[in-house]
């Protein structure tokens, strides 16, 4: 694995830091405290290429690598988390899998809006009674005998961009093609929903712990009928692609959390450096000096552990264990950063003035959602063992 950057990378990440120091940091806690972020933001997003990231020329990406894709949401995660989440959903979960499992006239209808900022997606897996669980989700889609039609109804919850998106990537319960009983994941299917659909609500969630100013919902599909070729690959392989949409999806969070680590330790920096205690900046004391080094160190380690991801992607080796690992790590340390960040500036991280009690709350889901640490866990247990314990 080559640890070095390209003159490219380089320049791909300095774009992206431009653009999350111009355009994200002095809007980030206004945005929170108003919990919206500015719509305009998603525009400005698709005209730089960051919602096309890995996608063809063809469909309307800006192509680039997997690593090129990981240092913009390292950029966005430290600029602000909530607009890293709007990117990583859009592109990583709505995208990336349009282009892996779509047919052609699928590609063409709805890539190129989405890249180019005119349209954004949401992934609808989670529910109110099925997170973790998603292999037994509830939501149905029913086929209409006549027209070929497909009825959906049921619920999904804590959904990224779920107010905002234009296409939804909805799975729900059909039965496997096979005749396997329905209450598995081989009965599920996946299937590309436009939200202006008849029967189709999308209602905000409000007064989140973090990611304030990101568009959360709850949606609601009565009967939403959607034609067969708005089905995203075949029926019964909607668990499939789900699972393999969300271990790339980890990498992307993963990488966002490194932006947050890198956040909490320019302000712990700076600050410790400026605040005068006992007659001195309190960067002089060592207990000071242990919180920013072990900020630092999990820094590192979870950068070279994205890194890792997205070589072994690159080279067409097999990543879930490792996206799994970094998703882990860095969602864990991206917590304990914003910890040590709220205590070096003791009682002024508890206060907004100061972005680090922002950084805290906005961590604190990265070990929830894209499967929680304890997923992730049972995950590397499996693949340690070979024997699953869920």
């Amino acid at each position: 694995m080559d640890l070095s950057l390209s003159d490219e990378h380089e320049a791909i990440r300095g774009l992206a830091a431009d653009f999350a120091d111009r355009e994200l940091v002095p809007h980030a806690a206004a945005w929170d405290r108003a919990e919206s972020v500015d719509r305009s933001v998603v525009k400005r997003l698709g005209d730089l290429g960051f919602l096309g990231m890995t996608i063809p020329e063809e469909y309307g990406g800006s192509e680039g690598d997997h690593l090129s894709y990981c240092l913009v949401m390292e950029e966005l995660g430290r600029g602000d988390t909530a607009v890293r989440g709007i990117v990583s959903v859009s592109l990583g979960l709505v995208t990336k899998p349009l282009l892996a499992y779509g047919t052609e006239d699928q590609k063409r209808r709805w890539i190129p809006k989405l890249t180019a900022g005119d349209a954004l997606g949401c992934f609808g897996l989670t529910e109110p009674g099925n997170g973790s669980d998603a292999g037994h989700l509830k939501t149905k889609a029913v086929r209409d005998e006549k027209t070929g039609d497909w009825l959906l109804t049921g619920s999904k919850l804590f959904i990224t961009n779920g107010t905002w998106a234009d296409l939804a990537l909805i799975f729900a319960r059909t039965g496997a093609k096979d005749g396997a009983p329905d209450d598995g994941p081989r009965g599920i299917t996946a299937f590309l929903v436009p939200t202006d659909t008849p029967g189709f609500q999308a209602r905000e969630i409000k007064g989140k712990l973090g990611l304030r100013g990101q568009a959360t919902a709850e949606l609601i599909l009565d009967e939403v009928r959607v034609p067969d070729d708005a089905r995203l690959g075949e029926i019964g392989q909607g668990f499939k692609i789900a699972m393999s949409t969300l271990d790339k999806g980890r990498m992307s969070v993963a990488a966002g959390c490194v932006g947050l680590i890198q956040a909490c330790l320019d302000a712990s920096v700076g600050y410790a450096a400026e605040r005068d205690q006992f007659g001195k900046p309190i960067a002089n004391y060592q207990l000071v000096q242990e919180m920013l080094a072990d900020i630092s160190v999990d820094l590192d380690a979870g950068r070279l552990l994205v890194w890792r991801v997205a070589d072994l992607i690159e080279r067409g080796l097999p990543y879930a264990t490792a996206a799994s690992t970094a998703k882990l790590f860095c969602s864990e340390a991206a917590v304990r950063a914003a910890n040590n960040a709220i205590q070096v500036f003791g009682g002024y991280g508890y206060i907004d003035e100061y972005p680090v009690g922002k950084y805290l709350r906005d961590a604190r889901v990265l070990t929830l959602y894209e499967g929680t640490s304890q997923i992730q866990k049972l995950l590397l247990g499996r693949a340690l063992t070979g024997v699953s314990a869920f």
